[in-house]
């Protein structure tokens, strides 16, 4: 995230000459390997390519680089000794490994946040800055005494954490649990990470929602998992399609989020509830029930979970504080069989030794003293209004171009653009007008769905943006 000081009196290029001059002497481009653009390093940084061609000219009288039409500047293989041989093949190794990166929409929509642009961004599923519990945290910190040791927690999670998720899940959601059937994780994220990796192996058949959160994680692939959807509606999946595909493919679990689905807000109706955990019943398969949203209920009541219906143990429920609470914490919490709970803890011991006791210290209090319940009352509230800006914005801005049903809970808006569109393209428009969204194919769905989250944006700047992201809509649907 370097950028170059304006108020210095060195010369931008040579700033810029010798931050790169930094980066290769450091390893971070070895010998050999392409270095940006002259255009995208002039993007990244804020300045005129002009600046950057200059130092790329430094670059290459001093030896470092070369540069050869067609096919770009790279590090020099010869400066300092450096021969070919002793130069790994980074980028072999870099598309090599089992663990598959993140999908290129994904990549591209982080990169932007992180250039520091601050475009309005109805992409992120985090909550603005203004809604952290920012004020609580500190206080906690200052007020509360912290006598825990600091060596290797218990693999487990911290033990008044869990005892107070016992009763914290009890009293909103019913669930009847023990804290010895409940596992710490650093956020739901690390629950399917560990779920995919150590219950299931390579070539089993899941099913997932369609669209689904679990279709954009490539986790599920680098698993080698094979993925059948099940369609939605506004009611959820329907179970019994759950049944042909057991039939055919051994379907081994299914993974839902059932109430204000991520992406399209929809809640899994009660019927349909009764019927999954019957057939899961029957056939034996387990369900992961990803439940981040359930609290958010705009009219305070939320729906039940699933786990709060389970009488056989087939559910694995997946919590977490990053959704509703403080996402920089890093706490989430999987609820399940004491033998899955030991098989996980072990695995999460060989990544990390378990997590720091400190943020967990700081969360338990989050629970203990009542601060969550205040948190959630005050959330509600706030989402409550976003989420009718963004229905007032997109009525009046949008509604010759864009359908949607406004969700009773939860972060997001899933529209559907009324003509088929490249959402790549889509996607790059908005960009260039500093506004983010989520294409629907990178949950699985048609590519005229798009996903946008009223909770990362401040309240004033929704309408704001609606009108940028229209803006990039009638260009596309015009070329």
């Amino acid at each position: 995230m370097w950028k170059p000081d304006r108020s210095s009196k060195k010369p931008i290029y040579q700033q810029i000459t010798e931050f790169m001059e930094r980066r290769i002497s450091y390893g971070e481009f070895p010998a050999g390997s392409l270095l940006p653009s002259e255009r995208k390093l002039a993007d990244h940084l804020g300045v005129n390519r002009s600046t950057v061609v200059q130092a790329y000219e430094e670059l290459r009288a001093s030896g470092l680089v070369e540069s050869a039409k067609g096919s770009g500047t790279r590090v020099s293989k010869h400066k300092w000794g450096i021969v070919p041989k002793q130069t790994p093949n980074w980028k072999q190794y870099v598309e090599g490994g089992t663990f598959l990166p993140n999908l290129p929409f994904i990549r591209r929509i982080r990169e932007e946040i992180r250039k520091g642009n601050t475009p309005i961004d109805f992409a992120s599923g985090e909550l603005s800055t203004d809604l952290f519990p920012n004020g609580i945290v500190r206080d906690i910190l200052q007020k509360q005494p912290f006598q825990e040791q600091l060596g290797y927690d218990d693999p487990q999670g911290f033990a008044p954490l869990r005892e107070s998720l016992v009763t914290f899940l009890d009293q909103h959601h019913q669930i009847h649990s023990t804290d010895s059937s409940i596992l710490i994780t650093s956020g739901s994220q690390q629950s399917l990470y560990l779920i995919t990796q150590c219950l299931l192996s390579p070539g089993d058949a899941v099913a997932i929602e369609d669209p689904s959160y679990c279709y954009s994680l490539p986790m599920f692939q680098s698993a080698g998992l094979r993925l059948f959807r099940l369609p939605m509606d506004e009611n959820g999946i329907n179970p019994e399609d759950i049944i042909p595909l057991y039939r055919q493919h051994r379907i081994r679990m299914i993974f839902v989020n059932p109430n204000y689905q991520n992406p399209t807000g929809s809640v899994m109706a009660p019927d349909r509830r009764v019927r999954l955990l019957e057939i899961a019943t029957e056939l034996g398969i387990p369900i992961v029930e990803d439940d981040p949203f359930t609290l958010t209920a705009f009219d305070g009541n939320p729906p039940p979970t699933l786990k709060s219906l389970d009488t056989t143990g087939n559910v694995l429920y997946i919590g977490s504080l990053s959704k509703i609470g403080a996402s920089g914490l890093r706490i989430g919490w999987l609820i399940a069989p004491q033998a899955v709970v030991n098989r996980l803890m072990d695995a999460r011991q060989q990544m990390d030794f378990g997590l720091s006791t400190i943020p967990q210290w700081v969360a338990n209090h989050f629970i203990k003293d009542g601060h969550f319940e205040n948190q959630i009352i005050r959330l509600r509230k706030a989402l409550f209004h976003k989420r009718n800006e963004m229905i007032q914005g997109l009525e009046q801005i949008m509604s010759d171009s864009i359908t949607f049903t406004p969700p009773q809970g939860g972060l997001n808006m899933w529209c559907k653009i009324n003509r088929q569109v490249d959402d790549f393209k889509l996607l790059g428009e908005a960009i260039k007008r500093e506004v983010l969204f989520v294409p629907g194919s990178v949950y699985g769905s048609d590519h005229n769905c798009i996903r946008l989250s009223f909770a990362r944006p401040k309240l004033e700047e929704i309408i704001p943006g609606l009108n940028r992201l229209n803006e990039a809509i009638k260009i596309i649907l015009h070329t």
